[in-house]
C-alpha cells in the first residue's frame, strides 16, 4: 500500500499519509485531525478459502502451502489463498474442501516482516 494517497468517496474528498511500512487490515479504524473516525473496508477479491474436517488437516493444508511460499491467510477455522489451479488441486489430493469466493483477502505478513498485527 502507498503510505499517501488521495480518496474520493461519497462526494467527499480526502487524502491519507501514514508512515511508511504501515499495513491498514479490514474493520481498523482511522482518526481523522478532525476527530473523526474512518473504518477500513477491505476491497472483495477472488480467492480460494480452505476449510477441513479436523484441525490437524487443516494444519496439514497449512504446512503443505507454507512449503510453496504463497501468501496465505491463516484462522482457526479456514486458509485463505489467491486462486491457483495447481495448488487447488494439491489441496483437493490432501482431502480439504476448496471452495472459490471473492471476498477480502489478508495474508499473514511474514514473521520477518515489521508491524507484526494479531488477528485473534
Amino acid at each position: 500500500m502507498r503510505s499517501r494517497h488521495h480518496f474520493e468517496s461519497g462526494g467527499q474528498s480526502f487524502s491519507l499519509q501514514l508512515p511508511r511500512g504501515t499495513v491498514l487490515y479490514h474493520h481498523d479504524l482511522l482518526k481523522a485531525e478532525s476527530g473523526e473516525l474512518v473504518q477500513i473496508i477491505a476491497k472483495p477479491e477472488p480467492v480460494i478459502t480452505v476449510t477441513a474436517k479436523t484441525f490437524l488437516d487443516l494444519l496439514k493444508a497449512a504446512y503443505h502451502l507454507g512449503n510453496r511460499h504463497v501468501p496465505l491467510e491463516v484462522t482457526e477455522t479456514y486458509l485463505r489463498l489467491s486462486p491457483d489451479s495447481v495448488l487447488k488441486s494439491m489441496l483437493e489430493q490432501l482431502g480439504v474442501q476448496v471452495i472459490e469466493e471473492i471476498l477480502p483477502f489478508q495474508p499473514e505478513m511474514g514473521a520477518y516482516s515489521q508491524g507484526y498485527h494479531d488477528h485473534s
